[in-house]
């Protein structure tokens, strides 16, 4: 007799069940803000691949003008401010007479017009400045990021990444004030920021060196890097190539206001 006929064919092994990761869950808006700090490019890069929020620029803005008003409110608040606006304002009313542009009776009337109005300037840019700082700096530093990224860098991207990109930075301007708060609240001094001219016993604002200190901020620094980061994530690039634009561009800026701050006051007998 033949062998038995088998026609059950063998089973082949059932494939091994593949590892699905879940989807990534986005984060909140909350989430963002808050990372702007600790993470940055998994922020920026969330961010290049949804759809544009209006709230990522927004709230950052509104954050900065509402912890301003309050700085504002608490350091004009202080006897020491007070007396510093006081004394600035007659060292530059003492510099006119040494120059002869004004008479002793002209000294008096602009010292007591500077008593009576003198802090009324310095309370109106502490009100308007915020609002002006919030709404253009994610538009004028998104124009740059845009610029930068479109044609140095060869990536072109859209236009609003870029001002959402520098909105959810200027976080750091929102830490900046907070920042610079305390300074003025524990030094008295008006101008106090966490810079150079921290080591300034006598800091004096009609000084063009001791103000080319305060821009060596380490919150300005740290806003550019964070900058940096988020164009290096829309484009692709390296983040030291986006850094070498970024604060290239920075740096030119800063040596035309810095030249033309020079060239007024030189004009203008400063």
């Amino acid at each position: 007799m033949g062998k038995p006929f088998n026609n059950m064919e063998p089973i082949p092994p059932s494939p091994e069940p593949q590892s699905v990761e879940p989807p990534a869950i986005p984060m909140s808006l909350t989430g963002r803000l808050m990372n702007v700090f600790a993470a940055p490019g998994e922020v920026f890069s969330e961010i290049k691949t949804v759809p544009p929020q209006v709230a990522n620029w927004l709230t950052p803005a509104i954050l900065l003008i509402v912890v301003s008003w309050v700085s504002a409110w608490l350091i004009f608040s202080q006897a020491s401010v007070q007396q510093q606006i006081s004394d600035i304002s007659n060292k530059a009313i003492d510099k006119q007479v040494e120059k002869g542009k004004l008479s002793g009776a002209q000294a008096e009337q602009a010292r007591a017009a500077a008593e009576k109005f003198g802090s009324i300037g310095y309370k109106i840019g502490a009100a308007v400045v915020p609002v002006l700082t919030a709404f253009a700096t994610p538009f004028w530093g998104g124009l740059i990021l845009w610029l930068v990224g479109s044609f140095a860098l060869k990536a072109p991207f859209p236009y609003l990444k870029a001002v959402e990109i520098a909105g959810l930075a200027n976080m750091i301007l929102v830490l900046d004030v907070v920042v610079r708060t305390m300074l003025i609240l524990i030094t008295g001094n008006l101008f106090a920021t966490l810079s150079l001219s921290l080591a300034i016993k006598d800091f004096d604002p009609q000084n063009s060196f001791h103000s080319m200190l305060t821009m060596m901020n380490v919150m300005a620094i740290w806003l550019l890097a964070i900058r940096s980061i988020g164009l290096a994530r829309l484009t692709g690039a390296s983040v030291g190539k986006a850094a070498a634009w970024v604060f290239g561009i920075w740096i030119v800026l800063t040596g035309i206001m810095i030249g033309f701050g020079a060239a007024m006051k030189a004009a203008f007998g400063g």
